[in-house]
């Protein structure tokens, strides 16, 4: 299963005037970060950054004079994005900026059942909040001391952190929460399931931000699973 974990950065807050001047993306396979991204800086055409939005994000005018326009990066942004879920924090806010922005051009939107909302996800799973990125990370102990500003790719590969996280979390998805990593196994989903199946197939490509104490836990998983003779029942296909 493939997914986008992306953030925008915009001249302000009404799409229908306003423009995307920044975007990022992380790609997820089976919920495991594969490496690729996409980043991107957009010139706004004669659209201004408000004052507001500038003490965001902290990206000036003047930095996005050589930047391209979007209608010539738009293809880019869609290929990269392929058949994936389009996956945001407050994902109403940036949907509707890359919406507005396709119709300009005169495209269809991206509709509503490819999109995951991270905010939404937040609120069920934490109906008392808050459900910020910030606030997020700091339930699940993850890093943000180096976001002194919104930046899309940043705040891309901090959502893609907090994501894995709501959905289980690492540990969950190696099924290395029991002693019994068969009966472990067994209580997952299927969604799950295809996460251990992609991790085992792709020992090299483990999330960076692993703790020793997990990839030695892998290891041993992996070696575990070749003795018996079961590592090709986990193969996977690109």
């Amino acid at each position: 299963m493939r997914e986008i974990i992306f953030d925008t950065e915009t001249t302000g807050l009404d799409n229908r005037a306003d423009r995307i001047i920044e975007i990022g993306g992380i790609e997820l396979i089976n919920h495991f970060p594969t490496g690729k991204t996409l980043h991107l800086f957009i010139n706004p055409g004669d659209r201004k950054v408000h004052p507001d939005a500038l003490a965001v994000h902290g990206i000036t005018d003047e930095s996005l004079k050589d930047k391209p326009p979007f209608e010539t990066v738009a293809d880019q942004i869609l290929e990269f994005f392929g058949d994936a879920k389009w996956i945001a924090h407050n994902a109403t806010f940036d949907m509707g900026f890359v919406n507005a922005e396709f119709a300009r051009l005169g495209r269809p939107p991206i509709l509503p059942d490819m999109v995951i909302d991270t905010l939404a996800m937040a609120r069920r799973k934490h109906p008392m909040g808050p459900n910020s990125l910030d606030a997020l990370c700091r339930r699940y102990g993850i890093d943000n001391s180096h976001r002194t500003k919104h930046g899309a790719l940043l705040d891309s590969e901090l959502l893609a952190e907090v994501y894995i996280e709501m959905i289980g979390g690492r540990q969950t998805a190696l099924g290395l929460g029991s002693a019994n990593g068969s009966s472990a196994r067994s209580r997952q989903s299927d969604e799950a399931a295809d996460v251990v199946a992609d991790v085992l197939a792709r020992p090299n490509q483990l999330p960076s931000r692993l703790s020793d104490e997990e990839l030695a836990a892998h290891s041993a998983l992996v070696a575990k699973l070749g003795a018996k003779g079961i590592w090709s029942k986990y193969s996977v296909s690109e």
